[in-house]
């Protein structure tokens, strides 16, 4: 079988739309309330999940046959463990920054429920790469959320994207002001607290649900 047959690129695809693990399957709801306030711990939240959820299926994966089915989640907890501390220290050792920022969150990917639920339901009774695929495409889905939501908190709630001014500069004195600001914008202040997170990842499933047949149908 190809490494590329169109059923393996399905395990890349489907978790971008119809199975996406946080619009359709509702998971992994708490990192997008905690660290979508700015784009950028964003994305490296999302590249760190990808990492962890992609190996470990891997790793589970390749002992399936042999971890007694009586201990397998503290096996795949260790691994997860493991793996997210490895992730933790690359963060500090080259974007410290935003491992501040990301805080504890990045220690809480060990309870990520849908790096566990891959795991339970696919790694244990698939191959290694099937289940390396299948890790990538499922860490995609939920990281293109938290990247989407990040990205209308920050522009609308900060004025930036990554941190570079999109709206012009903003001054307490309007009249130092410039772009948008200079004309009486105002930051949405709503936009930064967590509360927003939870309402934009509430618009994207209506979008999605609005727009797929097979999800109102499912419904």
């Amino acid at each position: 079988m190809s490494l590329f047959s169109s059923k393996n690129m399905k395990l890349l695809r489907d978790p971008l739309g119809d199975s996406n693990p946080i619009t359709v399957q509702v998971l992994g709801i708490c990192s997008a309330l905690a660290v979508t306030a700015k784009l950028e711990p964003a994305v490296v939240m999302a590249i760190s999940v990808m990492a962890v959820m992609a190996f470990s299926n891997v790793l589970i994966s390749m002992l399936r046959n042999t971890v007694p089915n009586r201990i397998r989640i503290i096996v795949q907890l260790v691994i997860i463990a493991a793996l997210v501390i490895l992730v933790d220290q690359v963060l500090k050792a080259f974007v410290y920054d935003v491992s501040k920022q990301l805080s504890v969150f990045v220690g809480l990917i060990i309870t990520n429920c849908i790096i566990m639920g891959r795991l339970e339901a696919f790694a244990l009774g698939n191959k290694p790469w099937p289940s390396f695929l299948d890790g990538i495409g499922n860490a995609a889905g939920y990281g293109i959320i938290l990247i989407i939501v990040a990205f209308f908190r920050e522009l609308l709630g900060s004025g930036t994207v990554w941190g570079m001014e999109v709206f012009g500069h903003k001054s307490a004195d309007v009249a130092e002001s410039t772009g948008l600001y200079s004309v009486g914008y105002v930051d949405n202040g709503l936009m930064i607290l967590p509360p927003m997170a939870l309402i934009t990842v509430g618009i994207i499933i209506w979008v999605q649900r609005s727009r797929s047949k097979n999800l109102i149908e499912s419904n």
